[in-house]
């Protein structure tokens, strides 16, 4: 599962993954403007809604993140709707936790910003761009996971590869869902997809 618990991590890899979310967090304040607030929202709400239900996979579990729709509707803004709902999920679920937030953070938000505007330039086909933005945060967050894992003793190295194959089949699940999404997006509401009608 994405949400790695407190106590997990080594140190440095806390440190790291604190700065990455800082930094990702003063990109994403940025460009929340009052105007993308609602959909910021809506995101935030599917992110904590989906990553709650789990499917059991192989040795262990996953959770469907949303992260590639995220990303191609909010860009950086991405950052602080993943945050939202990460800090919902530590204090009323104990998902995750709190010293770690931001190794968590980093580990979805990233790789769901950056397959989100990888996905932004293929909006010509958005059947294409959904699914290619969705498997790109899915296998992203997969392998941040597994090297916050790896990079905090050997004795995790072996789980954060098993870990990191139980995604490919989220991948799969995520590339239709949003593919359908943003298909969607794209014939009903072209203007959510910053795209002319």
């Amino acid at each position: 599962m994405a949400h790695i618990p407190d106590g997990v991590v080594s140190v440095p890899v806390l440190v790291a993954g604190a700065a990455l979310s800082v930094g990702g967090m003063a990109l994403g304040l940025r460009r929340l403007t009052p105007e993308r607030l609602p959909k910021a929202a809506m995101l935030s709400a599917l992110f904590f809604v989906a990553s709650l239900v789990h499917f059991p996979v192989g040795v262990s579990s996953v959770h469907l993140l949303m992260g590639g729709l995220a990303g191609i509707l909010l860009g950086w803004a991405a950052f602080p709707a993943i945050a939202v709902g990460l800090v919902l999920q530590a204090a009323l679920f104990g998902f995750g936790g709190v010293v770690v937030l931001g190794v968590n953070l980093a580990n979805i938000a990233l790789p769901a910003t950056l397959a989100g505007l990888l996905g932004r330039r293929l909006l010509a086909r958005p059947a294409v761009a959904g699914a290619v933005a969705a498997m790109g945060a899915v296998a992203g967050t997969a392998v941040m996971v597994a090297l916050s894992l790896a990079l905090s003793g050997r004795e995790f190295l072996v789980a954060g590869q098993a870990l990191a194959v139980t995604y490919i089949p989220l991948m799969a699940v995520e590339a239709v869902a949003t593919a359908a999404m943003i298909g969607l997006l794209a014939k009903v509401k072209p203007e959510s997809l910053e795209l002319r009608p």
